[in-house]
């Protein structure tokens, strides 16, 4: 099994840690609270007949842990950026995130743009959305999700995992096995990449 760090960022309240709860446990809180901090969750997901895990870090919206991000990013294979359709200003804030991440040595190739709180009466229009997204170039489509209802969110992370695969790992030309880009040789039967 193939093992990938993501990360989840944006602005407080956006509904990052509803939206990992929902996608690891399958429920929905309305009580949950703000992050303190870091909080992690883990799960298994097959992805176009890859079956891999994804260790999630869910890091606090708040500024005063922002100057923490940078080293929590290390080593992410991909990151879920949100903003909430109910705050402009979450989407403003993602300029931000984007420039924490953008600044970080070997900083995630995939990213992901995701909608939140799509239950609740939109005050963000989408083509203020659909302009971030291709402004910073992120992969796959634009994502509306609830945490609430669960709509979207297994995708969301689906398409996270495929995108993870196809910026990070190559097919083995003879066993067909996937390995990660930067190798030289294929770590299941040797062969040498091209």
């Amino acid at each position: 099994m193939i093992k990938f760090k993501v990360v989840v960022a944006g602005a407080k309240n956006v509904g990052k840690t509803s939206l990992i709860r929902r996608y690891a446990t399958g429920k929905f809180d309305k009580s949950t609270l703000s992050t303190i901090g870091v909080d992690f969750e883990t799960k298994k997901v097959v992805v176009d007949n890859t079956e891999i895990l994804l260790n999630i870090w869910d890091f606090a919206g708040e500024e005063r842990f922002r100057v923490l991000f940078p080293s929590y990013i290390s080593g992410a294979s991909g990151a879920l950026m949100l903003y909430d359709v109910t705050n402009e200003d979450s989407l403003n804030d993602l300029y931000d995130w984007i420039n924490v991440i953008s600044s970080v040595p070997n900083a995630p190739k995939t990213k992901i743009l995701i909608e939140a709180k799509i239950d609740l009466e939109r005050k963000v229009k989408r083509e203020d959305a659909l302009k971030a997204f291709e402004k910073f170039k992120f992969q796959g489509d634009l994502i509306s999700t609830s945490s609430k209802t669960g709509d979207n969110v297994e995708k969301a992370f689906e398409m996270l995992g495929r995108e993870i695969i196809k910026n990070s790992l190559r097919k083995c030309t003879k066993c067909g096995e996937l390995y990660p880009l930067e190798m030289k040789f294929c770590q299941y039967c040797g062969t040498k990449t091209n």
